[in-house]
């Protein structure tokens, strides 16, 4: 059975696809996935991700804190960490509610196989998952011209909710669901009405994609958001004593897909792809912030979420 430490800021574990996160620790541990990265990186199909699954299944220490994955083309790895605590502690139904901080809603159809940008609907899926909350949205991946890309299924379920700043999903009314959107004129704003939602959550698993960030503090690889390190950092205080887990991408890095199909979704999708002098410039703003993060995760402490 996994043990989470007393705090998620010890221990950290990283999940080592493209070199992009530097030493955090002391009692780090790193797996080396680097012979992985094509395959999984952006999107992958299921056949890849099972094997990559049963590959992390028998690598996963028993113990370990928050879990770095590199680049946000990564942030499908939530899916496999949420549901390998979900098996190895035996979670009970609807007993964990998953906060996403994320630029973007991760829930967009894709029907090749598993993609960073439409795990959440899988993890939505997952019998632990009482509620699941997509939080500093900015992107138009949930305006009308993008609606339908959207999978309908968490709504309708009624577990998945989208908290924007400058993004309306209203489509969402015809189904009946426009509760399930809420859009906010400021981060600042987002946050105080988030908490008391947050308040109410018995057990939460936090996955932070730093995309959510506004430039001005740091770059990645995507279109980002508007919220600072504080209002992560105030999420994270609100989860003290009831955080079963946590993850945290977003780093920069490049990558030359050696497939046509990969390189054609990365351009459509408006990727970045900053040379290596730019890269290495940013790089220390990144690992800033993961250290202060991960002080705060010590401040905020763990505990064991419900099992059956």
């Amino acid at each position: 059975m996994t043990r989470i430490p007393r705090n998620l800021g010890e221990r950290p574990l990283i999940l080592d696809f493209d070199a992009s996160v530097p030493p955090l620790a002391a009692d780090e541990t790193r797996l080396s996935l680097a012979a992985w990265q094509e395959q999984i990186r952006f999107g992958c199909a299921m056949r890849a991700w099972a094997g990559l699954e049963t590959l992390l299944e028998q690598a996963m220490p028993d113990e370990h804190g928050c879990v770095f994955t590199g680049s946000g083309d990564f942030h499908h790895l939530s899916l496999f960490l949420l549901g390998h605590l979900a098996r190895r502690r035996a979670l009970a139904p609807d007993s964990l509610d998953l906060v996403v901080c994320d630029n973007h809603p991760d829930n967009m159809r894709y029907p090749f196989g598993l993609h960073c940008g439409s795990w959440v609907a899988h993890a939505a899926k997952l019998p632990c998952a009482r509620r699941v909350h997509v939080i500093g949205i900015t992107s138009p991946d949930i305006d009308w011209t993008h609606a339908w890309e959207n999978c309908l299924a968490p709504f309708v379920r009624g577990n998945l909710f989208y908290w924007s700043v400058g993004r309306r999903a209203s489509w969402l009314g015809l189904l009946g669901r426009g509760g399930q959107a809420r859009d906010f004129a400021s981060a600042d704003a987002l946050i105080e009405a988030f908490l008391p939602v947050l308040a109410e959550s018995p057990s939460v698993y936090l996955s932070m994609d730093k995309d959510v960030l506004s430039p001005a503090v740091l770059r990645t690889n995507w279109d980002q958001g508007v919220f600072e390190p504080r209002h992560l950092e105030t999420v994270i205080r609100a989860c003290s004593g009831k955080l079963a887990g946590a993850d945290l991408c977003g780093e920069v890095s490049a990558y030359a897909y050696s497939g046509w199909f990969k390189r054609l979704l990365s351009r459509l999708d408006g990727q970045k792809t900053p040379d290596a002098a730019t890269l290495e410039s940013w790089r220390p703003a990144q690992q800033s912030l993961n250290l202060r993060l991960l002080e705060i995760l010590r401040d905020a402490g763990g505990t064991a979420a419900r099992s059956s």
